[in-house]
């Protein structure tokens, strides 16, 4: 059993991606002026000869790292979530996306939980325009010891990839020895046979604290952590459908175009069960502590909780 780890995943993909630097001379980080916030600043630190920093330009940041893909460079394009997919999302498309080149798009300080930063900088759109883009893959890691292994995984794949990073702390629970991470493949946390909640990023923790609470009501919990949304664990998700009967996703991201709508196009094309989506409900955010505003849109273990009572009840 590994140690139990609280840290940013913004910081431990920087950790990551200079580990995995260190055995792969081809990696290459890019950022945009934000390296001590994204935590590049580690890489730059111990490789500062294969780092870029761009300035505040992130859609050339991303011309930049399209053209070192075409020489067989890994290049590692970081931000905040909001300019990496939003500002410079035509380049990601267009230059990323459409010639399917190798480059890893790194979305940092993602969802409500930036905080004071406000509503221009909680990205909440990312996964949404992410999953658009045909072939890119997205991950969510939810703890340090999943983006540790989504980083070596996502350098080992050749192709498109947006990896989703956030501000806050987080306790790790991926460190038994049996931890598994693999692209593409959901990863059941609690087994259980009244309701599944497939959770993603910093929701995972919540809804396992959730899941746990609810054992002495008599509630029998499933908890699914999907670390990658696109592609779907789609096998993992229809049979927790067939097996409890209902499902709820919760995601700090909007409820549209998110983990919830992806699982509830898969839900209707093959087990059709009811879905409820807790996530942010198609409003923008503001200013204030990260922690206060997760309970403030619903996205806390209590409100998951409550969810799950109401659902479970009908």
């Amino acid at each position: 059993m590994a140690e139990m780890v609280k840290k940013a995943t913004r910081e431990s993909f920087g950790l990551a991606v200079t580990e995995a630097a260190k055995t792969n001379p081809n990696i290459v980080v890019l950022d945009a002026d934000l390296a001590a916030a994204t935590k590049t600043a580690i890489f730059q630190k111990e490789f500062p000869e294969r780092f870029i920093d761009v300035g505040i330009a992130e859609c050339n940041m991303v011309g930049i790292a399209a053209g070192l893909a075409t020489c067989g460079k890994i290049p590692f394009a970081a931000s905040f979530a909001m300019f990496s997919t939003g500002r410079a999302f035509e380049q990601v498309r267009n230059s990323v996306g459409y010639p399917h080149l190798n480059v890893k798009i790194v979305g940092s300080h993602a969802g409500i939980s930036v905080g004071e930063d406000g509503a221009t900088h909680q990205c909440l759109e990312d996964i949404a325009l992410m999953r658009t883009i045909p072939g890119m893959v997205v991950l969510n890691p939810a703890d340090h010891y999943e983006m540790t292994a989504a980083v070596k995984a996502v350098t080992e794949y050749v192709g498109p990839c947006y990896i989703r990073l956030g501000r806050l702390a987080v306790e790790s629970f991926n460190n038994n020895d049996d931890y598994k991470f693999e692209l593409g493949k959901g990863i059941t946390l609690r087994d259980g046979s009244d309701i599944t909640v497939v959770a993603t990023g910093l929701m995972v923790r919540e809804a396992l604290m959730a899941a746990d609470a609810l054992k002495s009501e008599g509630i029998s919990v499933r908890v699914i952590n999907i670390h990658t949304i696109k592609p779907l664990d789609r096998e993992l998700i229809v049979k927790a459908a067939r097996e409890t009967g209902k499902i709820i996703t919760v995601e700090e991201h909007s409820i549209i175009g998110g983990l919830g709508e992806a699982v509830c196009s898969t839900i209707c094309e093959t087990c059709p069960v009811p879905v409820i989506r807790i996530g942010v409900r198609d409003c923008f955010g503001h200013s204030g502590p990260g922690a206060d505003l997760l309970k403030e849109f619903g996205l806390s273990a209590d409100n998951i909780a409550k969810t799950i009572r109401q659902v479970v009840g009908k």
